[in-house]
This record gives structure tokens, sequence and C-alpha cells, in this order.
């Protein structure tokens, strides 16, 4: 029997910069990622069980990665495939967030390998605003199309963007 594909879901924030927008990636903390740059970021999302709703998963994972909790009209961005076979479910919501705030949940590893010694480290170590270029640049591979299906949705490429009224987007969670 073949093993399904791991699944979750994820959040791409973006905000209006003038005509132009900026969309919000996060970096994977840990040892594995840290020298990594190019394409080694991406949506905060995380994994979700049959029968889990993926919006409501979406943003449970962005609040544990982000520290921040969404709130607004979000638009279904579907879904894409990895090349490591996850299938990745995304929404999308207009909003704002100072990355300077960033509060995320961490997790435990053997590091270094072999060493029996235990450490902690962030599930995500930073986040940033990127213009659609350099966020192109900066996303997983795999993750790339939700970018393009986002610019669809909201304008006619990376500068060329209709106004519309601000939602509310996520908001620093309380303590």
């Amino acid at each position: 029997m073949v093993p399904m594909p791991k699944r979750s879901a994820g959040l791409l924030v973006y905000r209006r910069a003038g005509r132009a927008l900026e969309l919000l990636l996060v970096h994977p903390g840990g040892p594995f990622w840290a020298r990594k740059d190019d394409g080694a970021w991406s949506i905060p999302k995380g994994e979700y069980g049959e029968g889990d709703d993926p919006l409501a998963a979406a943003k449970r994972e962005f609040a544990e990665e982000v520290g921040a909790l969404p709130e607004g009209a979000f638009v279904d961005l579907g879904e894409v495939v990895q090349p490591g076979r996850k299938r990745v479910r995304a929404f999308a919501i207009e909003g704002d967030f100072d990355v300077s705030r960033l509060q995320s949940n961490a997790f435990e590893m053997e590091w270094p390998p072999k060493s029996g010694r235990m450490q902690s480290f962030p599930e995500v170590d930073r986040a940033e605003w990127f213009a659609p270029a350099d966020a192109r640049r900066k996303i997983l591979a795999g993750q790339r199309p939700l970018i393009e299906r986002l610019l669809t949705k909201v304008g006619q490429g990376d500068t060329d963007v209709r106004s519309s009224p601000r939602k509310r987007g996520p908001r620093r969670s309380e303590p």
C-alpha cells in the first residue's frame, strides 16, 4: 500500500505598499535551514489530518509559527504539490504584521547528530515582507504557484494592483 502524502495548510498574507504588494514569508528554524536562503522560505503552514478543516488548520499554524491571530476575508488559493509529494492547501488574506514581534513555537531534536544532546529550535526563525519578484526567489519552488495565484486574484502583475478597502488581518495574539 502506498502511504498517503502529508497534507499541510497555510496562509499567504499580503499587504499593499502603494500600488505594489508585499508578501509575508517565514524562514524555517533549526540547523538544517540555518545557512539556506533563496528557495528556503515558506508560507506559515503546518500539517492537518483527515477530516480537519484546512482553513482552521491554516489559522492555527499561523498563530503557532508567527504568534498572531489572523482575521478577515480569506481567499482560497487551492492546493499545490511540493516535490516531496506534500500537498499544501493555501489561503490568502490581506493584513499586516510587525515582523519584529515574531513568536514561534519550538521543536526539539538531537543536535549535533548522534551526540545524545537534545536542543530546542524555533519552528520559524524569522519573517519578512517581500515584493512578489523577491518572494518568488525566496519561497520553496513547490509553493511558487501560490504567489502567481494570489497576484491573479488581487491584481495585474507585481505593481499594477487594484485598490480595495483595507481588511483586518493578523493581529498580535494575547499572552
